[in-house]
């Protein structure tokens, strides 16, 4: 049974009229972050609430989807997360099944004001506020809180807010796994608005059950059934409707397909806001079972190391691989090593535009985090319970034999490839990660 979160708000997320201004207060918590002395992480002016309040709604929309569920499988509302840091606010979510991601990133020259601290937090996005946002008007006056700026400011509403909801292990895990496939993810096209709204029109109608492809015939993007040799696959391209109430404000849109396909990123520019949107390969494959942070998991690094990175990364509020590396001494493999156990730890996201990791801290128990690996931990008690046989292990090819449910599996790695005689790796082909025996296999040898 899934665990519990008890989101504990110190009132409702809010717009109200004060004065001349309109006031967007949203309600923060997080089960780790304690400074109460910082209730409030930005409190100031926006440069774009017309755009924004446009943006959070479609977030919202997007947190309330569901592609591959039925609606007995629905959940209560899991509240989206916003990061401080950088001079940036970020908002970030997911749908139900994990398989569409979006953040909102406001730039620093779209906020005017304090920002008291860094951190990541959930945030109260109940329907009221929601719907309150759509009456913004443009060239209004929006003043944003983060959180509560005094102790005592919004005294009337008193009442903790309490909502239960189960632990979104989906969003957790796909949280760690979306940054690796942005991080690689390289910009393929740029499409200026009216090249962005043409090809969203000629979108076919329905559900799309089979793939499509992005392609560019002279200067004209389109989606076509039939695969070219440049092309872009998508899967579910009907997930992309989500973005439409966003077309007529954008000034261009960039799009940036995962090297192997396994994910594919639409990124609009309205301004000084950002809104990035990104689709698993399929409508039912969520981001939360790709396994793509296993493989830089699987050496262990010391708490030491992950303390150390965690501290520096927080101080700069960023976090290159690359840089680490040289400027540690240390070798490309164990910084991505590194990289990947952050990720998974819920340590950092992805900025497309700065193409660099950023710092935040998701507001939940590392415990609760570490322990979301079951394809590792299967692994681990293969080793455990003497299950895996090495045949064979040098430089160039590792061979083993591991005990399965009344059958015996061979793994065989040679340099970049892996193999398994498994069902997993026969259906995926090591698409949606390795296997627990190949796992098992390369922790035993420290590959």
């Amino acid at each position: 049974m899934e665990d519990t979160l008890v989101y504990n708000y110190s009132g409702a997320s809010s717009l109200a009229k004060r004065g001349v201004l309109e006031e967007l207060f949203l309600a923060k918590y997080s089960e780790i972050h304690k400074n109460t002395d910082v209730p409030c992480f930005f409190w100031g002016n926006v440069g774009q609430p017309f755009i924004l309040a446009r943006c959070l709604i479609t977030l919202s929309n997007i947190v309330k989807s569901s592609f591959n569920l039925s609606p007995f499988q629905m959940v209560l509302l899991k509240d989206p997360i916003v990061t401080a840091g950088n001079e940036k606010l970020r908002f970030e979510g997911f749908s139900h099944c994990a398989g569409v991601y979006a953040r909102v990133d406001v730039m620093p020259d779209g906020l005017e004001g304090e920002f008291l601290e860094n951190g990541t937090t959930n945030v109260d996005f109940n329907q009221p506020m929601i719907t309150a946002l759509g009456s913004i008007r443009p060239n209004e006056k929006i003043m944003l809180s983060v959180g509560e700026k005094e102790v005592g400011l919004y005294k009337e509403e008193e009442k903790i807010i309490e909502r239960k909801v189960p632990l979104p292990v989906k969003w957790i895990k796909g949280l760690g796994t979306v940054q690796v496939y942005l991080s690689e993810s390289e910009k393929r096209y740029t499409f200026n608005k009216i090249q962005t709204q043409q090809l969203f029109r000629g979108m076919p109608k329905g559900v799309v059950k089979s793939d499509y492809y992005l392609i560019v015939r002279g200067n004209k993007p389109v989606f076509s059934p039939v695969k070219s040799a440049d092309s872009v696959s998508i899967g579910g391209l009907h997930r992309l409707r989500l973005l439409e109430p966003l077309l007529p404000y954008i000034d261009n849109m960039q799009v940036f397909p995962h090297a192997d396909m396994q994910s594919i990123t639409w990124q609009l520019y309205m301004g000084n806001i950002r809104f990035t949107f990104s689709l698993s390969r399929e409508c039912w494959r969520g981001f939360s079972g790709e396994g793509a942070l296993l493989g830089s998991i699987i050496s262990d690094v010391s708490d030491e190391w992950i303390d150390a990175v965690d501290k520096y990364a927080y101080a700069n509020q960023s976090f290159n691989p690359s840089r680490l590396a040289l400027e540690d001494n240390i070798n490309f493999d164990k910084a991505e090593n590194i990289t990947g156990r952050l990720a998974a730890m819920g340590l950092l996201g992805y900025d497309l535009e700065d193409k660099e990791f950023f710092y935040r801290r998701l507001p939940f128990k590392l415990n609760r985090i570490i322990g979301l690996n079951p394809r590792l931990k299967n692994a681990e008690k293969l080793i455990e319970s003497g299950k895996v046989e090495i045949l064979n292990n040098k430089k160039e090819r590792t061979e083993a034999r591991v005990v399965g449910t009344g059958v015996h599996h061979t793994v065989i790695i040679e340099e970049e490839k892996e193999r398994c005689t498994c069902e997993w790796f026969s259906k995926y082909q090591g698409e949606r990660g390795p296997c627990k025996h190949v796992l098992a296999v390369k922790k035993l040898v420290h590959i």
